[in-house]
């Protein structure tokens, strides 16, 4: 299929997982210049730009007066690792009270993630001094720690997307039960097979907790990193169903191709393997809309 046909079939798609800049990561472009590439390219409604050091939303506050020239919306939020202080209900709260959308639980301070990329081990590296420090959110009982479910309350009350983050299956599993328990319905686990390690299995029993499935563009992108075989996430897609699958980039990075240039080759390659347009759609534009309460 024709990349102009692939991105009239994404017009209106939403990036919940976009890794522009500023970070202590080298990224290829600022969040005014992915939201201005997203827009002009394959009018998207909407981008999330995510950082794993810092509080998001302060930077889309601080690039309003250039945001607001364009059409696409660009949303902010805050990943729980220790760059933050971990698990610390006070940041979330002004995060999420002051327009954030989305709060990741630890990412690059999980267990599974130190696991898999201890320092120096391929990662990207910051490009100043930083310290990381693991972050767990059950205690030597095996049960959530207080803070997780103050953090909970605030997510509840916001209506904001709650992700598992980088952590161990079992791990998200018990924070996906607490969050049923508070009434919370937005949620969805990244890349479950990349640094998490779920099973396709195990991704259904989040399914049945409510949970969304999210694989990344750039991961199966021919010029991309890692570059995985499309049919493995059209396997994956498959096996979930469209209806509770979300695509996104988790792309910015300086060494790897802008968003949206993953999505028109990833997403036309789908396409060509016999993927129906309208569960493309869902997957891009419908599915991450509910998750963001833009619909």
């Amino acid at each position: 299929m024709t990349t102009t046909s692939v991105a009239k079939i994404l017009r209106g798609s939403v990036d919940l997982h976009c890794h522009s800049g500023p970070s202590p990561f080298p990224r290829r472009f600022d969040h005014v210049e992915a939201a201005r590439d997203a827009q002009e390219r394959l009018g998207m409604r909407a981008i999330v730009v995510k950082s794993h050091h810092h509080n998001t939303v302060m930077d889309v506050l601080a690039m309003a007066p250039r945001l607001r020239e364009l059409s696409t919306q660009v949303f902010g939020g805050i990943a729980l690792n220790s760059f933050v202080g971990g698990l610390n209900p006070h940041a979330v709260r002004m995060s999420l009270r002051m327009g954030g959308k989305v709060v990741w639980f630890p990412t690059m301070s999980s267990g599974r993630h130190i696991e898999c990329h201890p320092e120096g081990s391929g990662f990207p590296t910051e490009t100043v001094p930083l310290t990381c420090e693991r972050i767990d959110i059950v205690d030597e009982r095996g049960e959530l720690k207080p803070e997780v479910g103050e953090i909970l309350d605030v997510i509840g009350e916001t209506g904001a997307l709650l992700s598992g983050g980088h952590m161990y299956p079992e791990y998200i599993r018990q924070l996906f039960e607490a969050a049923g328990r508070k009434g919370i319905r937005r949620l969805i686990v990244n890349h479950p097979n990349f640094v998490i390690g779920a099973e396709p299995e195990q991704c259904l029993e989040f399914v049945r907790l409510g949970a969304f499935i999210e694989h990344e563009v750039g991961m199966y992108d021919t010029e991309g990193n890692m570059r995985w075989d499309p049919k493995l996430l059209l396997d994956w897609i498959s096996r979930i169903g469209p209806e509770h699958t979300v695509l996104s980039s988790d792309l910015g990075q300086a060494t790897n191709p802008a968003p949206v240039d993953a999505y028109l080759r990833v997403c036309g390659a789908l396409l060509d393997l016999g993927l129906p347009e309208k569960d493309l759609q869902r997957m891009t534009r419908d599915n991450p809309s509910y998750l963001l309460g833009l619909d």
